[in-house]
């Protein structure tokens, strides 16, 4: 077939110009609809995606709020730069006066004098160390046994000690300083000298310190802080103190000649600042919800989004959860955005803050404003405390029945004492297993106690078991005056038991190797279906109460009153939020949908393209096989004019 190019040679007429515009004038008006197509879709897709950036930083602002301690933070000042003070949001409100007479101190130890630090040695053997209640020896030999030598292997022993040496100008020296502050942070240093001598001073002796021998030099030494509080003597090991007053840390700074004030309050402008952006993002979305849906009727001209049910759903429900009162909540002294002072402009759409209104509201019901933004559970019995919810928990009150309580693992013994007690070598140890964990030997101090100061001592010693220092297992006597072990844990895995005793431990203790009783776990009904229990919580299995958590601490079996779980805004809009958002949702829908619309108008390009393409050859075919004809007709017209110009001058001539 004829290229295009060389179209219309034989006619002149039909050429590869008229095929284009023929083509052209195919191709315009679907292109022109596609255009407009895709120009709307794009438009639309564009606006939506803005919309869903503007509901996403709604959501980070809602999820701040739907904290509890969103509604509780708390500032605390110092009126003097002695004491620093941070409050958290456990922080109770208040003021107390601080003076600060001692200031918690490292301590620190120096060696004698060598002449220099990495080739004289120091003698051989072992060092034990002591810092913090830890203990690790450290092997002085041939590679590590000069100044710098030892002082680099006590620095990699990993204890909360800190080794150099220093160059006092004419001699070296080992220093050695406590990590950390505190009496109970004191260096403690003793040796096995290889010299035969583990106390004199030389060899590796020379570098003991403790309470016996000093052959170090203490240049500082460990001192605690010391100071009081509202009039309360208070000693700790460290300056930055976080656990004397319940959440509040104070920063012990430098001795003080009279008291200084710390105050403790609400920080109300932290607060309304939060609630004030959650106002500002919905502010925002508003205003874009406004843009993409408006509609001008002088001009005609709309929003690229106007009449999108996915705008209108969206806006409907954000407003509804703004305005309405908060399930739960009706009887409270709070019952909704608006008693806060968080209203909707009528003709803006906008809501509109004021801080006062809200400031106030939050003094006087904290904890109806928290519930407001946050969930909350709330209990009818004090014995019966919420925890949690879960993703399928409903709003609602929901009735709990107890039909077990949960108790704890405990072993009981089987001889009353008698008043005192000797310990000594024939009943001085046993083991004990708590929650399946076994102590080391537990070593009672020889000596003659009263009943109360024999528990002081059991322990004690319980509590010194690295084993079993967390199980909380405590000692007691029962109405018998037997001794009672009681793990700290409730439920099914709580256990105690005695794993082995003395000569004359049964006898005189009345602890036999046997096993005690253990715990159980609490069982009961929430919203009138069984739910599962594990230790002191009941959570609910099935129903509009699923997942909801609760703790029993204690009390009798049967009714025990009602749980009921609210879901403030900040919660129930994240929740709306993650709607919108997830894989079926409302916007990721509608995204999904016009991306599909651009690949429907891509692949309808595609289809005109090829439908123009092959426009183009058939009418190429067409036009060569009439150009040919033109061709051909035009010869047949040439050789017959010849022979007519032929015929014309022979007769012509015949008649001359």
């Amino acid at each position: 077939m004829a290229s295009v190019s060389s179209i219309g040679i034989g006619s002149g007429v039909l050429t590869s110009e008229l095929i284009e515009k023929l083509a052209s004038a195919e191709r315009e008006p679907t292109e022109k609809r596609l255009n407009l197509k895709e120009d709307e879709v794009t438009a639309k897709l564009s606006d939506l995606s803005r919309l869903k950036s503007a509901i996403t930083d709604l959501r980070l602002s809602a999820r701040t709020l739907s904290t509890p301690e969103a509604m509780s933070s708390n500032t605390a000042t110092s009126s003097g730069s002695a004491v620093g003070v941070t409050a958290n949001t456990s922080a109770k409100t208040g003021s107390y006066a601080l003076t600060v007479s001692n200031l918690a101190v490292a301590q620190s130890l120096s060696s004698g004098t060598f002449a220099d630090k990495d080739t004289t040695t120091v003698g051989t053997g072992t060092l034990s160390f002591t810092v913090g209640g830890v203990t690790k020896n450290l092997t002085v030999d041939s590679s590590n046994n000069t100044l710098q030598g030892l002082s680099d292997a006590i620095n990699d022993m990993g204890l909360d000690v800190n080794s150099s040496v220093i160059y006092n100008g004419s001699s070296y020296q080992l220093v050695l300083s406590a990590s950390k502050t505190g009496v109970a942070n004191a260096i403690s240093i003793s040796a096995t000298d290889n010299d035969g001598n583990s106390t004199d001073g030389s060899g590796i002796s020379q570098f003991i310190y403790n309470a016996t021998n000093q052959n170090l030099t203490q240049d500082v030494a460990a001192e605690d802080a010391a100071f009081t509080l509202n009039g309360v003597s208070i000693t700790r090991s460290l300056n930055t103190v976080d656990d004397v007053v319940d959440g509040l840390t104070l920063t012990l700074n430098a001795e003080t000649a009279s008291a200084v004030n710390v105050t403790v309050s609400k920080d109300l402008n932290a607060v309304t600042e939060r609630v004030q952006d959650l106002v500002d993002k919905y502010n925002a979305l508003q205003e874009i919800i406004s843009e993409v849906t408006a509609f001008d009727s002088d001009t005609g001209e709309k929003g690229t989004l106007l009449g999108s049910s996915t705008v209108r759903t969206i806006s409907t429900q954000l407003r509804s959860t703004l305005s309405s009162i908060v399930p739960g909540l009706e009887s409270a002294n709070v019952r909704s955005l608006s008693e806060l002072g968080i209203t909707t402009n009528s003709e803006s759409g906008q809501l509109e803050f004021n801080s006062l209104t809200f400031q106030n509201k939050l003094q006087s019901y904290p904890n109806d404003v928290a519930a407001l933004f946050a969930d909350q559970g709330r209990t009818t019995d004090a014995q019966v405390k919420y925890v949690s919810a879960g993703i399928n928990t409903k709003i609602g009150s929901y009735a709990v029945d107890i039909t077990q309580v949960a108790t704890q693992g405990a072993f009981t013994g089987n001889v009353a004492l008698g008043g005192s007690t000797v310990i000594d070598a024939d009943n001085d140890t046993f083991k004990i297993k708590v929650n399946g964990v076994e102590s080391n030997t537990i070593t009672l101090t020889a000596g003659t106690y009263t009943d109360s100061e024999l528990l002081a001592e059991i322990q004690t010693q319980l509590d010194a078991d690295t084993n079993i220092a967390g199980s909380g297992v405590t000692v007691s006597l029962d109405g018998s005056n037997q001794l009672v072990f009681t793990s700290g844990e409730y439920g099914s895995t709580s256990k105690v038991e005695i794993t082995a005793i003395d000569t004359n431990t049964a006898a005189q203790l009345g602890l036999t190797v046997a096993t005690g009783v253990d715990g159980l776990d609490v069982a009961g009904t929430i919203n009138g279906k069984a739910a599962t229990g594990k230790g002191q919580y009941l959570t609910s299995a099935d129903g509009d109460s699923k997942g909801l958590k609760l703790q029993i601490t204690g009390g009798a079996t049967g009714a025990r009153g009602t749980a009921t779980y609210i879901e403030g805004v900040g919660d129930q809009m994240v929740d709306l939020v993650n709607n919108y958002l997830s894989a079926d949702g409302l916007i990721t829908v509608a995204i999904n949908g016009f991306n599909s619309q651009l690949e429907k108008i891509s692949e309808d390009r595609t289809e005109l393209n090829d439908r123009i393409t092959a426009l183009t050859d058939r009418l190429a075919r067409q036009f060569t096989a009439a150009d040919l004809i033109i061709s051909q007709l035009k010869n047949t017209e040439n050789f017959l004019s010849t022979q007519l110009e032929a015929l014309v001058a022979s007769t012509t001539g015949s008649k001359g």
